[in-house]
């Protein structure tokens, strides 16, 4: 008996070697050509306590921006809409000179408010510092 050999049962190997290469070169070139961001994030950690052989000095007077968990803006007590919280701070800073800018944001309050007033502030050259108040 014959056997018959059919055309499509011949093993066809393909050599992957030249493939891999490939992928290599182009994984060293994205690697060497990426640009990585630096990227500025906001500072939570508090200022170290004072030493304790340092004299009591006059304290600064404080502007208190307040944002509760229903996202409402107020300047030391007076409600106002949060895009002219910065106008008010800088109105009150005229009555207060040298004055410290204190965000107190409620933990319950949207992420977007702390981020667009922090940067209105940097934007404008105030210093300010964050408290985060848990509820």
């Amino acid at each position: 008996m014959r056997r018959r050999r059919n055309k499509g049962e011949e093993d066809a190997d393909v050599d992957m070697t030249p493939m891999l290469d490939i992928v290599f070169i182009m994984l060293i070139f994205f690697i060497v050509t990426a640009v990585f961001l630096d990227e500025k994030g906001i500072d939570l950690t508090p200022p170290p306590p004072p030493p304790p052989d340092q004299p009591e000095s006059q304290p600064k007077p404080a502007i208190v921006v307040f944002v509760d968990a229903r996202n409402q803006c107020s300047v030391d007590g007076n409600y106002t809409d949060c895009d002219r919280v910065t106008l008010v701070v800088e109105g009150t800073l005229g009555e207060k000179p040298g004055a410290n800018i204190i965000l107190r944001v409620s933990e319950r309050a949207t992420h977007g408010n702390l981020v667009y007033l922090k940067d209105n502030f940097d934007q404008k050259g105030l210093a300010s510092k964050i408290e985060i108040i848990e509820e």
